[in-house]
C-alpha cells in the first residue's frame, strides 16, 4: 500500500473520532421559573400619586371600567346587586332612582361613589347627582375634590368645597381612596376573557394547521408535492374544514400520513379554564349561581333559589345598605331608605 492510500484511508476514521469528539450531552429546561409572589405587591409600598392638585387612585379606574364587561360572571353579580338595591331604594325627591342606580353602580365598580349637593343661592338642597368615580379626585388637602375628564372643551374643574359625598370601600393600604373587594378576581376574569377571545379567533380565523403531513411515498414528484402544498395554504378561512383528494396510483398504504396536533395545541383545556375562572369569579361576589342563570353540572341543581336569595339579602345587600345610608349622617337628612326584600309579587288593582 501506498503512502498516498494510507492516508487516504486513515481520512474517515480521523473525521468520525472528531465527530465524536464534538458530540456531547445537553440538558435545558422548559420556561423560566414562575415566583409565588409577584411584582404586583410593590404598588403597596407607593402611595398615592399627586397628579397637579389632586390625587391620583392606586389602580387605574379606567382598567376596572373595562375589566367590568370582560367577563359575563364578572358583570352580572354587579348587576344583581344594583338592580335587588334600586328595588328596594325609596324614591326621594332629592335623590331619583335613576340617580342611585348610578350610585350605586359606581361604587360596586370601583369601591368609591360621589354625590354632589346643588344648592340654590338661598343655600337649600336642590338635588344630589351623582359624579362619575372614573372621573372624580380627591385634592391633596383631601377636602376638596376634582372632576378631571379631559376633552376638546372640557378641562378638569373643582368642585364646590363641601358639596361632595364620597362612600368609599375601605383599604388597608391608604385611606385615600377606596378599592372595591373582587381585585384578587380579575386575573380570573381576564383569563376568562381570554380563553373566549382565543377560541373565536381560533374559528374566525380558519387557519387549523394542528397536524403535521408526512409524506414518504417515493411515487410522488415534486410537482405533485407542490399541488399539495398550494391546497393546505388555500384551506384558510371561512369554510375551510373541507375534504383533499389525492390520487397515487402506486402509492404506498402508509406513503402520506396525518399526524394530529390541533388535540393539544389548539383545544387548550377551553371549558376547563371557563369553569375554573368562573368559581373564582363567583367566590368574589359572592352571589349565589342560580341568581346569574347558570345552568348546573349536576343533576341535583343549586337548590332552592328562594332560601338562597333571601341568605344572600340578609348576608351581602343589607350591609351594602347601611353603607349608602351614610349619606343620611352626611346631609342630615334620611334620603335613602329601604323597604323590606321581599319576593312575593303584588298585584296592582
Amino acid at each position: 500500500m501506498s503512502e498516498h492510500d494510507a492516508q487516504a484511508s486513515t481520512a474517515p476514521v480521523q473525521e468520525t473520532a472528531q465527530q465524536q469528539n464534538t458530540t456531547r450531552a445537553e440538558a435545558f429546561s422548559f420556561g423560566d421559573p414562575i415566583p409565588v409572589l409577584d411584582r404586583r405587591e410593590l404598588l403597596d409600598y407607593v402611595e398615592c400619586v399627586q397628579m397637579d392638585r389632586w390625587y391620583e387612585p392606586p389602580v387605574s379606574f379606567d382598567g376596572l371600567a373595562r375589566t367590568y364587561r370582560a367577563a359575563v360572571h364578572h358583570s352580572s353579580p354587579i348587576a344583581v346587586k344594583r338592580d335587588i338595591l334600586s328595588s328596594t331604594y325609596i324614591p326621594h325627591r332629592l335623590l331619583s332612582q335613576q340617580a342611585f342606580a348610578r350610585f350605586v353602580q359606581d361604587y360596586l365598580v370601583f369601591g368609591n361613589a360621589y354625590l354632589e349637593k346643588r344648592t340654590n343661592r338661598l343655600g337649600g338642597v336642590l338635588s344630589l347627582e351623582p359624579a362619575l368615580a372614573k372621573y372624580t379626585r380627591r385634592g391633596v388637602d383631601l377636602d376638596t375634590y376634582w372632576f378631571v375628564q379631559y376633552g376638546m372643551t372640557t378641562q378638569p374643574y373643582e368642585f364646590t368645597q363641601g358639596n361632595i359625598f364620597h362612600l368609599l370601600e375601605p383599604d388597608i393600604n391608604q385611606e385615600i381612596y377606596g378599592l372595591p373587594g373582587y381585585l384578587s378576581a380579575i386575573p380570573s376574569t381576564l383569563l376568562n376573557e381570554s380563553a373566549t377571545l382565543f377560541r373565536r379567533k381560533y374559528y374566525i380565523n380558519g387557519s387549523h394547521a394542528g397536524f403535521i403531513m408526512y409524506m414518504t411515498d417515493a411515487a410522488q414528484n415534486q410537482e405533485d408535492v407542490n399541488n399539495i402544498r398550494q391546497a393546505m395554504k388555500s384551506a384558510k378561512g371561512p369554510g375551510n374544514f373541507r375534504n383533499l383528494f389525492m390520487y397515487s396510483p402506486n402509492g404506498k398504504k402508509d406513503g402520506i400520513q396525518i399526524i394530529p396536533l390541533s388535540e393539544v395545541a389548539a383545544k387548550d383545556e377551553f371549558l376547563n379554564i371557563k369553569n375554573v375562572s368562573r368559581d373564582d369569579m363567583m367566590a368574589a361576589h359572592r352571589v349565589p349561581p342560580q341568581m346569574m342563570g347558570i345552568i348546573p353540572n349536576n343533576t341535583g341543581g343549586f337548590g332552592d333559589v328562594e332560601k338562597a336569595s333571601r341568605v344572600f339579602v340578609r348576608n351581602e345587600l343589607m350591609p351594602l345598605q347601611k353603607r349608602l345610608q351614610e349619606l343620611n349622617d352626611w346631609l342630615g337628612e334620611e334620603v335613602i331608605r329601604f323597604e323590606p326584600y321581599t319576593l312575593d309579587i303584588q298585584n296592582e288593582s
